[in-house]
């Protein structure tokens, strides 16, 4: 078809970079299995720093379904080469047991702690259809250990960003009046992430050189 770019969203880890090797276009990874989403570590490392000025020197928490996230990955790639400190936080059934020491990232498996660490917590979908085994005993079980209340934001003494690359689970990871809260990015994650793939594809058509 002679293409000269591709987006490419696939449920095999790897597959963007497999296409590339096999045809000359632009690949643009739109999500590949469990591995990265490039896109939305751009626009939320954007969304952060739109918000609080720069990314050197914040502490950003990434909390919940880790094991199975694309957009954790990226996410931390970004932050720590911008000079963000970064923390994991979940159950430990939903970390990576070695993430630690592979990717230099503090892990915290209670959250009250995780978010009185953070500047900003960005929460993670909860990745039923990725999960292949029981990791947690129930959603309402994982919302009362692990879900983000407004009571508990209101118990920390500072105020904190809270960001979610969507979709939401609704009172599962995070709480309706947390989202659409004073404290969330969420909209700015979605107006922003038009204008960074709008980038992305200017800059990679060659039209940027």
């Amino acid at each position: 078809m002679k293409v000269d770019m591709v987006v490419m969203r696939h449920s095999a880890s790897g597959a963007p970079h497999f296409l590339a090797k096999h045809i000359p276009a632009s690949i643009i990874n739109a999500g590949d299995g469990i591995n990265e989403h490039p896109t939305q570590a751009l626009l939320d490392a954007f969304s952060i720093q739109e918000k609080l000025g720069e990314l050197k020197g914040k502490k950003v928490v990434l909390i919940g379904d880790i094991m199975h996230s694309r957009v954790a990955l990226s996410n931390i790639y970004l932050l720590k080469k911008m000079g963000a400190e970064v923390m994991v936080a979940g159950p430990p059934t939903l970390i990576p047991k070695y993430i630690a020491e592979a990717l230099k990232v503090k892990v915290e498996y209670n959250l009250q702690k995780a978010l009185q660490w953070c500047d900003v917590a960005n929460v993670l979908r909860i990745q039923l259809e990725r999960q292949n085994q029981v990791l947690f005993s129930s959603l309402r079980e994982y919302n009362l250990a692990y879900g983000v209340s407004k009571k508990r934001l209101d118990s920390l003494n500072k105020e904190i960003v809270i960001m979610h690359p969507g979709p939401i689970n609704r009172g599962v990871e995070i709480d309706s009046d947390v989202a659409d809260g004073n404290q969330s990015l969420i909209l700015n994650q979605v107006e922003n992430g038009v204008a960074v793939r709008m980038a992305a594809l200017y800059l990679l058509s060659g039209r940027g050189n």
